[in-house]
């Protein structure tokens, strides 16, 4: 960091971030490689060499896991960098150390100290007719450049999307987790589940420890990240095999589970979020951090249960208001419903349940809506910020509609209308008036999620401060039949909309 200078060209977070976030989209088939990371990492002197790396794909459950993992490497003394996306309300939350996110200042230092470096990448991309480093580039660069600057022993990166060509590649994994690989982003990964895997395994390298979750495709994926890791000589640490979740049952505020890893049994372990999939979540993060954390044997299990249980992950099943409850939740694909809905069920016990839905045209949305359509009494479809790329209402009601009927159904264009409709229908039923039985869920987009904070929080009390983001437009990829030689081809959302707050919602493909 310039302890001299640290924001020497007084500019201001907004400006800095709408001048990185107006670079090219990450995922185009134009830029399919990592020439202008590798070009970056060579003129950084190679940054990345100096910390051990956890790095983290998946469909779902990717930002999660790498929290969780954070959290024990932090609890046991180990200086940790944070990297995750997209981000809810400020970019900086993407960058964190020692689990805070870079202030200001010091994340406008960061940019200061590579903007030229950048400048050069992109005039030798120009002289080679390739495109300029994108915005999710330059943004993994100052990670890394930061992390080693801080200076810190391990980062936990989380990929932007895929893995092979994802910018953040270009680091070797001491331990690389592969979460549940199902259908998303087919546009860019591949139109079968062995596809997006042969993508995602790209993050296995050479003797690392290659972690993978429970894979709903087995039969189809779980051949895929075995040749990968065998490839690779990697050793290889699975959920249902050489890991497992012995046992688990709900608490207030989330669950105790039991997780056995390769190194030992941890016993009622508590953790911080609801839903059997983050009870996967975590024993994923902990046999990553058996791998990285350098002590001999199975980790202190107090250590452990005090890192886990203070976990907090914004816009994933998070509860942000009581009386009426509403919850957010930033998943966008079946999948992610399936785990909603699964908590849900397992830790309310709503007579009423409105949903507020608002997703992106490129999601399987009739499939999504219709995982969810047993536990919502009636549903509110609308439209987030991020208006280049948002399913209209109209559109979404036709298919809200097939799935739950007429009368089922209330259009609202506008989100706060949405939420304000959401939240009457719950207040009319309320017979005693306490909420008890009667919620509202927001959910379809971490877009929806984050607009749905801020929106919130406008009129909430200090202690329900939190959240929204800025986005960049939506990039069409060409057809992959046209790209299938591009060598080295996973939740990040680009876009330019205006969001709540100003700026646009900002972030990854989800």
């Amino acid at each position: 960091m310039s302890f001299e200078h640290p924001n020497r060209n007084n500019e201001s977070i907004r400006d800095v971030e709408l001048d990185i976030m107006s670079r090219p989209p990450e995922h185009n088939t134009t830029n399919l490689d990592l020439d202008r990371m590798n070009l970056m990492l060579d003129l950084l002197g190679h940054p990345e060499e100096s910390f051990r790396v956890i790095h983290v794909t998946g469909t779902n459950g990717k930002g999660s896991t790498a929290r969780m993992a954070e959290a024990i490497c932090r609890a046991y003394g180990m200086r940790t960098g944070l990297y995750t996306s997209p981000h809810l309300e400020k970019v900086n939350e993407r960058i964190a150390i020692d689990g805070q996110q870079l202030s200001d200042d010091d994340f406008i230092d960061a940019w200061d100290q590579i903007k030229d470096l950048v400048a050069m990448v992109d005039a030798k991309m120009t002289e080679q007719g390739k495109p300029r480093m994108s915005f999710f580039e330059v943004l993994t660069a100052m990670a890394i450049w930061k992390f080693a600057d801080a200076p810190v022993d391990v980062a936990v990166v989380e990929v932007g999307m895929g893995g092979a060509w994802d910018a953040t590649n270009v680091l070797d994994a001491d331990a690389a987790i592969i979460g549940p690989v199902d259908m998303d982003h087919m546009k860019w990964l591949g139109d079968t589940v062995e596809q997006i895997a042969t993508e995602k395994a790209g993050i296995i390298k050479p003797d690392c420890t290659a972690i993978i979750g429970p894979q709903p495709h087995a039969e189809a994926v779980m051949p895929i990240l075995e040749a990968a890791a065998e490839r690779n000589h990697a050793k290889l640490v699975r959920d249902g095999q050489e890991m497992e979740v012995v046992s688990r049952m709900p608490a207030v505020g989330g669950q105790v589970a039991t997780l056995a890893t390769p190194l030992g049994t941890y016993t009622e372990v508590p953790i911080a979020k609801f839903g059997e999939h983050q009870a996967h979540n975590a024993l994923a993060a902990l046999a990553a951090c058996e791998a990285v954390i350098p002590v001999s044997g199975a980790l202190d299990g107090d250590i452990v249960a005090e890192a886990l249980s203070g976990v907090k992950i914004p816009g994933r099943i998070e509860q942000i208001r009581t009386s009426p409850t509403i919850i957010v939740d930033g998943g966008h694909n079946v999948n992610a419903a399936e785990s909603l809905r699964a908590a849900i069920e397992e830790n309310y016990h709503f007579e009423q349940l409105v949903g507020v839905i608002a997703m992106m045209e490129d999601k399987q949305v009739e499939e999504y809506l219709g995982v969810l359509e047993p536990i919502l009494s009636q549903v509110v479809v609308t439209e987030n910020s991020w208006r280049d790329r948002v399913m209209p209402a109209d559109e979404l009601e036709k298919i809200a509609v097939e799935v739950f009927g007429r009368d089922r159904v209330i259009k609202e264009p506008e989100l706060p209308d949405a939420i304000q409709t959401a939240v009457n229908l719950v207040d009319e039923a309320d017979d005693l008036g306490v909420g008890y039985g009667h919620g509202v869920l927001i959910c379809g987009s971490f877009v929806t999620a984050g607009d749905a904070r801020t929106m919130l929080e406008e009129h909430a009390s200090p202690v329900m401060k939190k959240a929204m983001g800025i986005h960049q437009p939506v990039v069409e990829p060409e057809r992959r039949e046209d790209v299938e030689d591009v060598e080295d081809a996973d939740d990040t959302e680009t876009a330019g909309a205006t969001g709540a707050t100003g700026v646009g919602p900002a972030a990854d493909v989800e």
